[in-house]
C-alpha cells in the first residue's frame, strides 16, 4: 500500500515543479521583474527581485500544501492584498504588453487617447469587485 502513497507523492511533487516551472518562466519571458526594476531605477537590485519571488511563491505553496495560517488581522490582510493585488496588475499588463493585447483594442477602437484612463478603470473596476467579493463573503 506504500507504493501507491509514494508514487502519488512523486507524481504531485513533480507536477507541482512543472507547474511552478512554467509561471516562473512567464515571469521571466514577459520581463516583470527587469521591467518594474527599470521603471524604479533599482537595476542593481535585480537579483533581490527575483529572490523575493522565488521565496514569496515557495513560501506560499508551502503554507497552502500544509495549511498554515497566520493571524495577521485586518492589517496583515490589507497589506498583503494591497502588495498581492499590485503584484497581479502589473503581471497582468506586462502580459497583455508581451501579446500586444492592447496595441490591437486600442487600434480596432481607433483610440488616440484615453488609454491610460481605460486602464484605471478596469483596475478600479477589480478592486472593487474585490471588495465587494470580501465584503459580502461571496466566497462562503
Amino acid at each position: 500500500m506504500w507504493i501507491k502513497e509514494v508514487l502519488m507523492g512523486v507524481t504531485g511533487l513533480g507536477a507541482g515543479a512543472l507547474v511552478s516551472a512554467g509561471v516562473f518562466a512567464l515571469i521571466s519571458s514577459i520581463g516583470l521583474i527587469p521591467r518594474m526594476a527599470g521603471k524604479t531605477h533599482t537595476g542593481s537590485y535585480v537579483t533581490w527581485y527575483e529572490m523575493a519571488v522565488l521565496f514569496g511563491g515557495t513560501l506560499g505553496n508551502v503554507m497552502n500544501i500544509f495549511e498554515i495560517s497566520v493571524p495577521l488581522g485586518v492589517a496583515g490582510l490589507i497589506f498583503f492584498g494591497t502588495f498581492a493585488g499590485i503584484f497581479v496588475g502589473c503581471l497582468a499588463t506586462s502580459l497583455a504588453e508581451a501579446v500586444g493585447a492592447t496595441a490591437i483594442f486600442s487600434r480596432k477602437v481607433r483610440l488616440h487617447k484615453g488609454m491610460g484612463a481605460i486602464i484605471l478603470c478596469v483596475a478600479i473596476g477589480k478592486m472593487a469587485a474585490s471588495i465587494l467579493f470580501f465584503y459580502l463573503r461571496w466566497y462562503e
